[in-house]
């Protein structure tokens, strides 16, 4: 693949925002330094293939999106800042207009003339668009010297590719989400954006904690420490759930109440999470007793007390843990995942979001991948993100995926299908042989269901992995 940049810039809020603006990252932030960048591709087809050549690219789509960005900038100024610590080592968030410094976004231009839309959709691995995505393998931490964001757009073939890399001790899914339509709403020609995004973090959590973290581990170090050992190797999938196979596991584990009797309906979230979870655990052949764990970061904005607005931006996110012997998993109907699942998202309230910030703060420990736990399955992003109405003035995107970063062994990301509806693409990567059995399972896929072939798809492919995450 033959990628060139053409030009890489800056870009800083349009108006100058006055005086400096400094926030303390919070307890719900400080974790994920030491996580990789979180990484966002959209891909775009162009109708009209005229927009594609010069300088009309250049006047209607590169510098449309860098000034609408500029406009965005004003009201998310944050993220045109950069990590800074205080005289007391607690890590920050700062934005000055005048500190030479601070060079806003960074903005990119490539391109990739003999790459066509249909190239980068047809494996389900990174690989093939690793280029067109910026800051791979790049720290959080690293945003103290670097832009908090950065962007490149990628002129293809026949339309856009646009890789965004978002410094996730700044912002979780929900903020992202909420930026990216809020950049795409001035772009098609709003004079201001629809929601305006709220930033005192202290309205989270005013705890200062003082971090001593020069150089983070690397969070895919080993539980076991033997730098030595062989890794296993990862391969990437994306399944594609129709509304319909989604109904269907819906229904699935609905149709038996649970022996407890306490437990409310399943939601589409619980019922399609735990059926992922079961045929892992099964593919992976695991001894029946063995532990596995099932991970999912939740968003806590309505769960705190009292709860913090939807437009909050920043990370309001905590890990939510819960586990089963794997034979349990695999005795059991897909009632039982559920079960426990729904108990795990439901006992995690204000008081536990609470008591686990304070057990944080009195010893401050940042992730790695491995303390999602052990023969884990992990659950990152969210269905619910309106990923496809991401719409700059040229259509909706032909699909949306995470890149390379923060993938491992068990990690899933799920998006809404762009079919609509229930449907909802998960990707997943797992080892190997493991992904060789899930993609062979009648039941996980569904394929007793389908008449005519359509009810469920899936790609093939395989390459290295990406992620962000929250529900």
């Amino acid at each position: 693949m033959k990628i060139k940049i053409t030009s890489k810039t800056h870009v800083q809020p349009n108006k100058p925002i006055l005086g400096k603006k400094q926030f303390h990252l919070t307890t719900f932030d400080l974790p994920y330094l030491a996580f990789y960048y979180n990484q966002k591709f959209l891909l775009y087809k162009f109708e009209n293939l005229l927009d594609l050549e010069e300088p009309t690219f250049q006047n209607n789509v590169v510098e449309k999106l860098k000034e609408g960005l500029g406009s965005v900038l004003e009201d998310f100024y944050q993220l045109a800042g950069k990590l800074a610590k205080d005289e007391e080592g607690v890590f920050r968030v700062e934005y000055d207009a005048e500190d030479e410094k601070i060079n806003g976004v960074e903005f990119s231009v490539a391109d990739a003339a003999d790459v066509s839309v249909d190239d980068l959709t047809a494996e389900d691995g990174t690989a093939q668009f690793e280029e067109l995505v910026p800051y791979n393998g790049i720290l959080n931490l690293e945003g103290i010297s670097r832009p908090l964001l950065a962007v490149q757009v990628t002129k293809l073939k026949d339309g856009l590719a646009m890789g965004l890399a978002f410094n996730h001790a700044v912002l979780d899914g929900t903020a992202t989400w909420h930026f990216m339509s809020s950049w795409a709403e001035i772009c098609r020609g709003a004079q201001t954006i629809s929601t305006q995004p709220f930033l005192d973090r202290a309205m989270a959590r005013d705890t200062r904690v003082k971090l001593d973290l020069a150089s983070p581990k690397d969070p895919n170090a080993s539980s076991d420490g033997d730098a030595t050992a062989e890794p296993p190797q990862l391969v990437e999938k994306v399944f594609k759930f129709s509304d319909s196979a989604i109904r269907t596991i819906k229904s699935r584990a609905n149709s038996v109440v649970p022996s407890d009797g306490g437990s409310k309906p399943f939601s589409t979230f619980q019922s399609l999470t735990s059926h992922i979870w079961r045929h892992v655990t099964l593919a992976r052949g695991l001894k029946s007793e063995d532990i596995t764990v099932f991970t999912v970061f939740a968003d806590c904005r309505r769960r705190v007390d009292p709860p913090m607005p939807e437009e909050y931006f920043g990370n309001m996110i905590q890990a939510v843990f819960t586990g089963t012997a794997a034979g349990m998993l695999a005795a059991h109907g897909p009632e039982f995942g559920a079960s426990v699942v729904q108990k795990a998202i439901v006992a995690h309230d204000a008081r536990t979001v609470d008591a686990r910030n304070e057990e944080w703060e009195k010893s401050p420990k940042i992730f790695q991948f491995k303390d999602a736990g052990v023969n884990c399955v992990a659950v990152g992003s969210s269905p619910r993100f309106r990923v496809y109405e991401v719409d700059f003035g040229w259509g909706k995107p032909e699909t949306v995926r995470s890149g390379s970063n923060n993938r491992f062994n068990g990690m899933m990301y799920l998006y809404p299908g762009k079919a609509g509806g229930m449907s909802i693409d998960v990707e997943i990567t797992l080892e190997a042989r493991v992904m060789e059995k899930l993609e062979k399972s009648k039941e996980f896929l569904l394929v007793e269901e389908e008449e005519d072939g359509n009810k469920l798809s899936n790609g093939n492919g395989h390459g290295h992995a990406n992620g962000n995450g929250f529900v």
